[in-house]
C-alpha cells in the first residue's frame, strides 16, 4: 500500500499499520489479510507493508505514522524456517513472495521490524503477532544459534505480543488505544503478552523459572516447558510470569475460542482472494490454496512436534455450514475457478464440529490426551455433520469436485466407517494423504503419535472399501526423519518399512525444532518433560543425513550414506542382491541431466 492509494480512499492517514514479512494476498489462508480485513470491519483504518527494504529506512515510513499502533509479524511462518532448511541452509526460494524469490525477509523478521520502525518513530506503541513470535513469547531454544534465547519481547523494542489466532484480542486492544489508553496499562487481555519492571499487583500466577535458569540448567527448561505448555488453555490455564535479565515477561491466559458466529463473521469479510495488484509476479503459496475453504481452527491431535496446538489451541471452533457455502458460492464468481474445491479442513481435515462435551466448560483434559495413545472414549467421533457439509458443497452449481487437500488423521477416520466410505467415494483425487510419521514405538511415543500398527490397520480398510467401490485411491504417507526418541536402529527400521510398502516415499520431512513445541523440548534437553526420562536425539549433520538417506535409500545420491549407516548398525544382511536388501554392494551409476555448453 502507498501515499497514494491512502489519498485515493480519502484517507489522511491510518490508525493501524501491519508490517509483514510475507507478500500481501488478501486471502483469508493469509493471517495479514484476516488481521487487516478485522480490524476494517471494527472501524478502524489499516495499512499494509508488505516486505519492507530493512536497508531503507524510509520503508516503514512510507505510509506514514500510523494513529494508534504498529503491527508487526513475520508472516504466516517463522522467518528462521522460513529462510533455513532443517540442516540451516539457506533456502533458494520463498513461497510467500512474489516470483518464490529468496531473501525478501530478514532472519528474526520480527525482531528487525520492530527495531527499525522505532529508529523512526520513538513513541509508537509496537504489538507483534504471528506465528513467529507466538512462539517466541518466553525464554525458547533456537535451533538456528542453538542455544536459549530470551523472549522476543526482550530481544525487540514491542511493547505486547498477541498471541495465538488473535482477531478479538487486537479489536480489543486497538479499541482501548483508540479510547486514550496507554499501551502500558493494557495488561488484562486474554491472549496476550506483555513486559513490565514489576510484578506489582498480580494475583494468581504461576512464575516459571528465570532466563537465567533456563539458559544454563536443562531440567529446569524442562520444568519451565512442562508448565508452560500445560497452561495453555483458555478455562483453567493460569497467568504465567518469566523473569529476564532486563524486564518481566507476563503472559495473560489464552483467549477464549470463537463461538462458530465468530468464525463465520470472520470468514464472511469481503476478501478478494487476490494478491495486491501492484505485484507482476505470482505468489506460489497461494496456488495452493486459491481454491480452499477453512472449516475449522484447531487440532486435537497433540503432536509433540506440531506448533499448532501452541498457536491455535486444542479446541475445535468450526464454521457452519451455511458460512462455508456463501464462501464457496463466491469462490464459484472467480473467472479462474475451474469446478474444483482443492480442499475444505483445517489443521486436519477430519476435525470439523468435533470434541467432547466437557471441553467448553472444563477445558481439555490435562492429563491426557484426545488420540493418544488410543482415542478417548468421550470423544464425539460422529462425521455426520462433515459428511453433510460435503454433500451440500458438491450440490453448489459451478462446483463438480470437492477433495481433502489437508490430509486426516487416519486413527480418527477409523473411528468413523461411514465417513471412510464417503471421502473414498467422492474426495479422494486419487492420493490421500496420511502421516504415520514413523515406525518405531519408542519414537511414535515420543511423538504423542499412535503406534504403526493402528496405520497398518488404516491401510488395509482404505483398500477394502476402494476395492469395494471399484477405485483405484492411493495412500501418500508422510514421514518425519531424525525425531527426538530415534536411534539409527529405528531410522533402519523405518527404511526397512518402506521397502515392504514397495514404493518410493518422496515425502519425507527432517525434523526442525521450532520453538514451543515438546519435540524442540526434547531434542535440546534429552528429556521427555512429563516423564523425566531421557530421550536420545540424533543431532549430528552427518547423523540426521544418514536418518533421511535411509527413507530413500533407492536414490543412487544416497548409496553412501546408506552404506556408511548399514554397516555402523551391523546390518551388513541388508547390503546385496537378496529381495531384503537396500542396497546392492556396488554403488550404481548416477544419471545427471546434461547441462548447457557456455557460450
Amino acid at each position: 500500500m502507498t501515499k497514494d492509494e491512502l489519498k485515493a480512499l480519502g484517507w489522511d492517514r491510518c490508525d493501524v499499520v501491519i508490517v509483514s514479512g510475507d507478500a500481501y494476498v488478501d486471502h483469508p489462508s493469509f493471517g495479514v489479510a484476516i488481521i487487516g480485513r478485522v480490524l476494517e470491519k471494527a472501524g478502524f483504518r489499516v495499512g499494509i507493508i508488505a516486505q519492507p527494504d530493512v536497508t531503507d529506512k524510509t520503508s516503514f515510513s512510507r505510509l506514514g505514522e500510523p494513529r494508534l499502533c504498529f503491527c508487526v509479524t513475520s508472516g504466516n511462518v517463522d522467518s528462521m524456517v522460513n529462510n533455513y532448511t532443517a540442516n540451516k541452509r539457506l533456502r533458494s526460494d520463498d513461497d510467500y513472495s512474489p516470483g518464490n524469490r529468496p531473501h525478501m525477509r530478514p532472519d528474526r523478521a520480527v525482531t528487525v521490524y520492530c527495531n527499525k520502525i522505532r529508529e523512526t518513530y520513538k513513541t509508537i506503541p509496537i504489538i507483534t503477532g504471528g506465528l513467529e513470535a507466538s512462539l517466541r513469547r518466553f525464554a525458547h531454544y533456537d535451533y538456528w544459534d542453538d542455544k536459549v534465547r530470551q523472549s522476543i519481547l526482550a530481544d525487540a523494542p514491542a511493547d505486547m505480543i498477541v498471541y495465538g489466532m488473535g482477531e478479538k484480542t487486537i479489536v480489543d486492544v486497538v479499541g482501548r488505544l483508540k479510547n486514550g489508553e496507554r499501551i502500558a496499562d493494557i495488561t488484562d487481555i486474554r491472549g496476550t503478552t506483555y513486559k513490565t519492571r514489576k510484578i506489582g499487583d498480580l494475583s494468581d500466577f504461576i512464575e516459571l523459572p528465570d532466563f537465567k535458569a533456563v539458559s544454563t540448567d536443562k531440567r529446569a527448561f524442562a520444568e519451565a516447558f512442562k508448565t508452560f505448555y500445560d497452561e495453555q488453555d483458555p478455562y483453567y490455564g493460569h497467568t504465567l510470569v518469566q523473569r529476564h535479565p532486563k524486564t518481566i515477561i507476563v503472559q495473560n491466559p489464552p483467549a477464549l475460542p470463537l463461538t462458530t458466529a465468530e468464525m463465520d463473521a470472520i470468514y464472511d469479510l469481503p476478501y478478494t482472494r487476490y494478491p495486491h495488484p501492484s505485484y507482476k509476479e505470482d505468489i506460489p503459496a497461494l496456488r495452493t490454496v486459491r481454491f480452499s475453504i477453512t472449516s475449522h481452527r484447531g487440532c486435537f491431535g497433540g503432536c509433540a512436534f506440531c506448533a499448532i496446538t501452541a498457536h491455535q489451541g486444542r479446541m475445535i471452533q468450526s464454521r457452519s455450514q451455511e458460512s462455508i457455502l456463501r464462501e464457496i458460492r463466491a469462490l464459484t464468481k472467480l473467472p479462474e475457478f475451474k469446478g474444483t474445491i482443492s480442499d475444505i479442513g483445517g489443521p486436519t481435515a477430519d476435525m470439523y464440529m468435533l470434541g467432547c462435551s466437557k471441553r467448553s466448560t472444563q477445558g481439555m483434559c490435562r492429563d491426557k490426551l484426545c488420540l493418544y495413545p488410543e482415542p478417548c472414549p468421550n470423544l464425539n467421533k460422529d462425521h455426520s455433520r462433515l459428511i453433510t457439509l460435503l454433500n451440500e458443497v458438491r450440490k453448489v452449481p459451478g462446483v463438480k469436485n470437492v477433495f481433502i487437500g489437508s490430509g486426516i488423521r487416519y486413527d480418527l477416520a477409523m473411528q468413523d466407517e461411514q465417513y471412510l466410505y464417503h471421502i473414498c467415494r467422492q474426495n479422494v483425487s486419487g492420493q490421500l494423504k496420511v502421516a504415520p510419521e514413523h515406525v518405531s514405538r519408542n519414537v511414535t511415543d515420543a511423538m504423542c503419535k499412535p503406534s504403526i500398527e493402528a496405520y497398518d490397520k488404516f491401510v488395509s480398510k482404505y483398500r477394502e472399501i476402494n476395492k469395494e467401490l471399484g477405485k483405484e485411491q492411493y495412500i501418500i504417507p508422510y514421514f518425519i526423519s531424525a525425531h527426538p526418541g530415534c536411534t539409527l536402529k529405528d531410522a533402519i527400521q523405518l527404511a526397512e518399512y518402506v521397502r515392504d510398502m514397495g514404493y518410493y516415499v518422496e515425502q519425507v520431512q527432517d525434523f526442525t525444532p521450532t520453538p514451543s513445541t515438546l519435540s524442540t523440548c526434547m531434542y535440546y534437553t534429552g528429556y521427555n518433560p512429563y516423564t523425566g526420562q531421557e530421550v536420545y536425539v540424533p543431532k549430528s549433520v552427518e547423523e540426521r543425513r544418514m536418518y533421511r538417506a535411509l527413507l530413500q535409500y533407492k536414490n543412487p545420491e544416497n548409496y553412501d550414506l546408506v552404506k556408511k549407516a548399514l554397516i555402523s548398525a551391523n546390518r551388513k544382511d541388508l547390503i546385496g542382491y537378496g529381495q531384503n536388501c537396500l542396497i546392492k554392494p556396488v554403488r550404481p551409476a548416477i544419471y545427471k541431466k546434461p547441462g548447457r555448453r557456455k557460450p
